[in-house]
């Protein structure tokens, strides 16, 4: 494979991303420490309008001067957009730490404690030295009161009605009246976010709204608030399926809005999910990806149009002129099975400037797939499953298994298929130690499944060396491919398309040092790997965000051989129209490749393999502005698909089932529209643990677990 194969690891440690890194336990580098009071803001200095520029003062418009969002309500507004504040606005992911903190406070003050500090009606129950003193029937108090907060809830709570003096008091003072019912309007408006925030828990994880009748929950949402206090309410069913429901709507149609506007500088890139279900129905989820993140659009049931390549052409035309020819940069596929390699080539001529690629998670997977089927790698992993099913097939023998190895389970699932013999070939071999201990262990030999033939068969895979020598050779070329898999999808925070060919070429020259480059041993796995890269996976977008990424680019062993210098210009003019701008750009790939000019500014220098590739050109690339934005455009997309997300298949298959009315038919469609968008919402955060993306339960009936013959091929 000539376009992947001089990438090696003479840089390591000067990258942190170029190493084929072990995926590791868990990963904290991503928190902030937001315990500590040294970085508290001086609310003194703190002006409003030192972080937002004003728009248009007659219609109240302003802009974040953080992350660049225009929004209406004039300086108010913008406090919720920087303190974080869902519900009105979506919040600022660029903002500081200490200054999302401030505006936090300052919007809970503003909202439910501003416009009735001196109010004195509302004591708390409590014997706290500042707790208002009382003097008969009147309250007096040094201090502004002092609400309770739930810190998750953002629930008031009050506690102790007026007396009938102070009553009296409100009745005959028209300030005390205001106030009394700002008090009130800032209760009713907690107790509404409370009650949303419990519906798009409902809506997102998919529980029945019937639930909310139950009487356990309520009792739930009692236990979690605390007794006796009147300022929440705990949504109904009709709540639920109500304003909530069309609040919440109403929320995530703002918020896909808002990431749309975005696709005119980034682009964009639409992601295909498609899958047969138990009824043969063949349906697909259209998912739009973007820095600025994933959006769900919508899904479909294709079932009529399988192997008519014109409709599908069709129907993919359509999709794309939703989302707007200008703002699509590629769409990722699932697969180029059946038809669509053929639909791909109509839509790439009917497109010029739209690129057809495979997810890269897909293709990682058929190269496992592959690996499994060769001789020696298909006997070793049926060796691992027939230890497996003996385990979890005897309740006696997973109970002692889980002792030995301190209820660490040997059998794991994941959506890719092609990745669970290898995932529980890897956790069996890690425990290696454990089980041997515990198949030599009085227990066990005192069972009676010792004496059996399986028994025995299995005891004497764990106890002799050949199963675990075999097992290692294996590993040595799997773990790398599984380690590539989270690395591109999440493990690094950075938009992966310019990254994937160092990826690759990593993998490959990872699996030959630990074969000690031995061309015998490696050589059938970069058969493989080469197979499906230069079949499937590559694209000349590949090579061009690979020659645009400055972390790779300014490199020693950079190599922009033909295909890289190809891909580029091809990308050039299928993605640029104008035969002007497209001279530019090869003028400006001059500065770029010579670190003219901007390029060659200190910050720019230090910070090419610091920051993702699309920031670094937006940051240092302004000098060359129509080169800056055909590399920004093309290093912020993904390599990965839909499938990374997990978006619930079933209710998709549920939504396309025939018989309901069309009141039901659009309420379940606006249902599933806010769920998967919920759920891409709240997807793993990158940089975080992402150890686990492609886990799923355990399933009871897997073959890996289930029984069946115990002997191996």
């Amino acid at each position: 494979m000539t376009t992947i194969a001089h990438v090696n690891n003479s840089r390591q440690g000067k990258d942190k991303h170029r190493e084929v890194r072990q995926l590791p336990e868990s990963s904290t580098s991503w928190k902030s420490d937001s315990s500590s009071d040294d970085s508290d803001v001086d609310e003194a200095r703190i002006d409003i309008r030192d972080h937002g520029t004003l728009l248009d003062k007659k219609k109240s418009r302003v802009m974040c001067n953080y992350c660049g969002k225009e929004m209406s309500s004039g300086y108010s507004r913008l406090v919720q957009h920087l303190g974080g504040i869902r519900g009105n606005v979506t919040p600022c992911d660029e903002v500081p730490e200490d200054i999302k903190e401030y505006m936090r406070n300052l919007c809970m003050k503003t909202e439910t404690c501003q416009s009735y500090k001196s109010c004195n009606l509302w004591q708390r129950n409590s014997s706290s030295d500042d707790s208002p003193e009382q003097d008969g029937n009147h309250v007096e108090s040094s201090q502004p009161y002092k609400l309770r907060k739930r810190k998750h809830g953002a629930v008031v709570e009050y506690s102790e009605s007026e007396s009938e003096d102070e009553k009296l008091q409100v009745l005959h003072n028209p300030e005390r009246i205001k106030e009394v019912k700002n008090k009130e309007e800032a209760e009713d408006y907690s107790s509404r976010q409370t009650q949303r925030c419990i519906g798009r828990f409902f809506i997102e994880n998919r529980i029945a709204f019937s639930a909310a009748n139950s009487g356990t929950f309520k009792k739930m949402i009692h236990a979690l608030v605390g007794g006796g206090s009147a300022a929440y309410k705990v949504p109904s069913y009709d709540d639920l399926q109500g304003w909530i429901r069309e609040e919440e709507l109403k929320a995530m149609r703002e918020h896909v809005r808002e990431v749309v506007c975005s696709w005119r500088s980034t682009g964009c890139s639409i992601l295909l999910d498609g899958w047969t279900d138990e009824k043969g129905r063949s349906m697909i989820h259209f998912v739009v990806d973007s820095p600025r993140g994933p959006i769900f659009m919508k899904s479909a049931d294709f079932s009529d149009s399988i192997g008519d390549v014109d409709a599908i052409v069709s129907w993919l035309g359509g999709v794309i002129e939703e989302v707007g020819v200008q703002n699509v940069v590629q769409i990722v596929t699932y697969t180029m099975a059946g038809s669509m390699e053929a639909v791909s080539k109509q839509i790439t001529e009917k497109y010029k400037s739209i690129f057809w690629t495979v997810c890269a998670s897909h293709c990682i997977g058929l190269m496992l797939e592959k690996i499994g089927m060769l001789s020696t790698e298909s006997r070793v992993l049926s060796k691992a499953k027939t230890i497996t099913k003996f385990i979890y097939s005897h309740e006696t023998v997973l109970k002692l298994m889980r002792k030995h190895t301190g209820w660490f389970d040997i059998v794991s699932f994941s959506r890719i298929r092609s990745m669970v013999p290898f995932l529980i070939l890897g956790r069996v071999e890690s425990q290696k130690k454990y089980l041997r201990k515990m198949f030599i262990s009085p227990e066990w030999k005192d069972s009676t499944f010792a004496s059996t033939a399986d028994g025995r068969m299995v005891a004497d895979l764990i106890i002799g060396d050949s199963f675990w020598t075999e097992a290692e050779k294996v590993l040595k070329a799997s773990i790398p491919l599984i380690r590539a898999l989270h690395l591109l999808n999440g493990e690094d925070s950075r938009p992966q398309l310019g990254y994937i060919y160092e990826t690759m070429g990593q993998v490959k020259e990872t699996i030959k040092e630990n074969y000690k480059g031995r061309g015998t041993k490696y050589q059938p796995f970069w058969t493989v790997i080469d197979e499906i890269w230069d079949n499937q996976l590559h694209s000349p977008i590949h090579a061009a965000a690979y020659y645009l990424n400055p972390g790779l680019f300014y490199f020693d062993d950079f190599c922009a051989n033909d295909v890289v210098k190809t891909g580029l210009l091809c990308c050039i003019v299928r993605i640029v129209e104008d035969k002007r701008e497209q001279y530019l750009i090869t003028l400006q790939l001059d500065d770029y490749r010579m670190s003219r000019g901007a390029f060659a500014d200190g910050d720019a220098v230090d910070q090419r393999a610091k920051l993702a590739p699309a920031k670094w050109w937006s940051m240092y690339g302004g000098g060359c502005p129509e080169l800056q934005r055909f590399a920004i455009r093309i290093l912020s997309q993904t390599c990965t698909g839909a499938l990374r997300y997990g978006l619930s298949r079933s209710l998709t298959e549920e939504l396309h089932t025939k018989g309901r009315n069309c009141v039901e038919q659009k309420r379940l469609t606006e249902l599933t529209f806010i769920h998967h968008n919920l759920r891409l919402q709240n997807s793993p955060a990158s940089n975080s643990d992402c150890t686990g993306i492609f886990l799923e339960p355990i399933d009871p009936m897997d073959e890996w677990i289930g029984g069946g013959s115990m002997e191996w091929k």
